[in-house]
C-alpha cells in the first residue's frame, strides 16, 4: 500500500509547537535555527514562547508551520525515514511550500524566506476590513460555486478551498462573502460562518500577491522534487521545476482542490496518509473524502518514533 505525505496549512498554528521535536532531535532543531537565519529574526522563540495573536499573523504562521512540519520530517529522517517512503507529497496552501521543502526541491531557507514575502504580500493585497472568507459547511462544491457567483455581484466571491465533500470555504469583498452566507443557509447548508482570517486568501482579490510572488519565486532556486508533488491547482503530480513555480504562482489566486488531490492520491493506489507537522485537520478532512483511508499525526517525538516502527515494521 502507497503512502503520501501532507502538510498542513494556516490555522494549524499554536504556541510552542514543535518544542518537543526541538528539544528530542537536533536536527529538528537545527530547521528551526535555519528559519531564523534566514528571516533574520528568532521566529523560534514567537512560535514556542510568543503571543498566540501575534502567530497568527500571516506572515508569522506561514513560515512557523513550514519550520514545524520540516522539523518533524528531520526527525522522521533521523530515525531513517526519508522522504521517498511516500508516493506523493502534498500540502493545503502555505503546506505545499513544505512539502517541497521536504521533497528537496526548495532549502529550508528559500521556503521561509518566500513564506514571509507571501504572507506580507496576500496581507497587503487587501485593506483590512475589505476581504473575507467564509465556511460553508453541508453543501457539495458546485453548488457553493454557483452560490458564491450568485452573491458577487459586482463584486468578488469565489469557492477558495475545496476542503472535503460537506466543507466548501469562500472568498471575496466582504459584503459579498456575506451574502453567500444567507444564499448558503437558504440552500440548506449546515452551517456557513465568518472565518477568522485577516485577508480573502485564494480569489482574484489576491491578484497583487501573486505578482509578487512571481518575481520572489524567479529569483530562487527549484530543483525536481524526490517524490511527485500534487499540486493545490491541479489536484494531480508534477515534478517539473518550472510548471511547480508557475503553479505556485497561480496557487495565489487560485482554488485550493484538497478534496481532488486526495481523490487523486487515492486512485493512484495511496492508503495511508501522514500528516507532517502541527495539528490534525487534514487527517479530518482526508476521512471524510476517502472513508477507507488511514491517517496518522507526526508532529511530536513519541509519534515520530511510532511512524518510524511502522516503516522498519515494513522492512
Amino acid at each position: 500500500m502507497k503512502r503520501a505525505f501532507v502538510f498542513p496549512g494556516q490555522g494549524a498554528q499554536t504556541v510552542g509547537m514543535g518544542k518537543d521535536l526541538a528539544d528530542a532531535y537536533p536536527a529538528a532543531k537545527a530547521v528551526f535555527e535555519e528559519v531564523d537565519d534566514a528571516l533574520g529574526e528568532r521566529l523560534s522563540h514567537l512560535i514556542w514562547h510568543g503571543d498566540a495573536e501575534e502567530l497568527t499573523l500571516t506572515r508569522n504562521a506561514q513560515p512557523a508551520l513550514m519550520a514545524t512540519s520540516l522539523a518533524a520530517m528531520r526527525a522522521l529522517e533521523a530515525e531513517g525515514v526519508t522522504v521517498e517512503a511516500a508516493a506523493f507529497v502534498a500540502g493545503h496552501s502555505l503546506g505545499e511550500y513544505s512539502a517541497l521543502a521536504a521533497a528537496g526541491s526548495l532549502t529550508v531557507a528559500d521556503a521561509a524566506r518566500l513564506l514571509r514575502t507571501r504572507g506580507e504580500a496576500m496581507q497587503s493585497a487587501v485593506p483590512v476590513g475589505v476581504g473575507a472568507m467564509a465556511a460553508i459547511l453541508g453543501l457539495d462544491f458546485e453548488t457553493v460555486r454557483e452560490i458564491a457567483a450568485e452573491a458577487a455581484g459586482d463584486e468578488v466571491c469565489e469557492a477558495a478551498n475545496d476542503n472535503d465533500p460537506a466543507q466548501v470555504v469562500v472568498s471575496g469583498h466582504r459584503a459579498a462573502v456575506e451574502r453567500a452566507i444567507e444564499l448558503a443557509k437558504k440552500r440548506g447548508a449546515r452551517r456557513a460562518i465568518l472565518l477568522p482570517v485577516s485577508a480573502p486568501f485564494h480569489c482574484s482579490l489576491m491578484e497583487p500577491a501573486a505578482r509578487v510572488m512571481a518575481e520572489a519565486l524567479a529569483e530562487v532556486d527549484l530543483k525536481a522534487p524526490r517524490v511527485p508533488l500534487v499540486a493545490n491547482v491541479r489536484a494531480s503530480a508534477v515534478t517539473d521545476p518550472g510548471t511547480i513555480r508557475a503553479l505556485l504562482v497561480e496557487q495565489v489566486t487560485g482554488s485550493v482542490r484538497w478534496r481532488e488531490s486526495v481523490q487523486y492520491m487515492v486512485a493512484e493506489g495511496v492508503g495511508e496518509f501522514w500528516e507532517i507537522g502541527a495539528g490534525k485537520a487534514l487527517s479530518g478532512m482526508i476521512r471524510r473524502i476517502e472513508k477507507g483511508a488511514a491517517t496518522r499525526t507526526v508532529g511530536s517525538p513519541d509519534e515520530v518514533r511510532a511512524a518510524a516502527e511502522t516503516i522498519r515494521g515494513e522492512g
